[in-house]
């Protein structure tokens, strides 16, 4: 813990100096425009996101206002951002709840936020750490992906590795940590390409000598037969739940196996 508490000082270091200025990509004037433009971030770039928010919260003001949208409508400016029928039924839920619940005002404690509808830690973290200036860990796909690699967390689980980074900073650390991990990944640390020889970060990051893809993110191989097996399951018909193996699908367990540990 010491150790990575040592590395993680010194990345945030690193950090600062790149990125001294951190801001928001998502073009917002109030809380409750943040919350809809986080929502509609799921699976959307931000600069997409940001073409279609002006024309949206001209058209839709307050949560009332999305409360009360037309589906077909709200789903017409927000198409290009995909995933657009949920999105749609995701916005229109949460301003129903944040208009009777709270009174279309955007409550500012992470538990009030999650009694939100289509609203998780990472979306409460963005609006506590981005309008409230309360401290936050977003942890998104970059985060997740990057504080792994540094070995800063062996988790996987969102919320585990959003605890994992807080034990590792102080709180007023947090919101400025998360934006500039994230603009890291954009810019050094992609998923399939890091910039791993050039990373001004690779003599404190464990996974630069794999190329980024150190032995304790690599998923383990499932055996031969587990794949036989699951593929005549597929055969006989037996449904495929998405994002579960054949064997969790059919209501079997499957022994786990853990891969190398992450250096501390």
């Amino acid at each position: 813990m010491e150790q990575a508490r040592r590395r993680a000082a010194k990345i945030a270091e690193a950090l600062g100096r790149r990125y001294p200025v951190t801001r928001l990509p998502l073009k917002h004037q109030n809380p409750i425009q943040l919350l809809v433009a986080t929502i509609l971030s799921a699976q959307c770039t931000d600069a997409q996101v940001n073409k279609v928010t002006p024309a949206l919260f001209a058209r839709y003001a307050t949560a009332a206002d999305f409360a009360m949208a037309e589906t077909a409508e709200l789903e017409s400016y927000i198409k290009s951002t995909g995933f657009y029928h949920q999105k749609a039924r995701a916005i229109s839920q949460m301003a129903r709840t944040l208009d009777e619940q709270f009174g279309g005002v955007v409550p500012q404690t992470m538990e009030d936020l999650l009694q939100l509808h289509g609203v998780g830690r990472k979306t409460a973290n963005v609006i506590l750490g981005g309008v409230f200036g309360q401290p936050g860990m977003v942890v998104d796909t970059h985060v997740r992906r990057i504080s792994r690699r540094w070995g800063l967390t062996t988790q996987d689980d969102p919320v585990k590795i959003e605890q994992d980074l807080q034990r590792l900073l102080d709180p007023s650390e947090w919101s400025d940590f998360s934006l500039r991990v994230i603009y890291f990944g954009r810019e050094i640390c992609s998923a399939k390409t890091p910039q791993c020889p050039i990373c001004p970060l690779n003599r404190l990051c464990p996974s630069a000598k794999f190329g980024g893809s150190p032995p304790w993110m690599r998923a383990p191989r499932a055996s031969r037969g587990a794949g036989v097996h699951a593929r005549s399951e597929e055969r006989r018909g037996t449904p495929r739940v998405p994002g579960r193996s054949g064997s969790e699908a059919s209501g079997r367990r499957t022994p786990s196996r853990r891969g190398p540990s992450a250096p501390g």
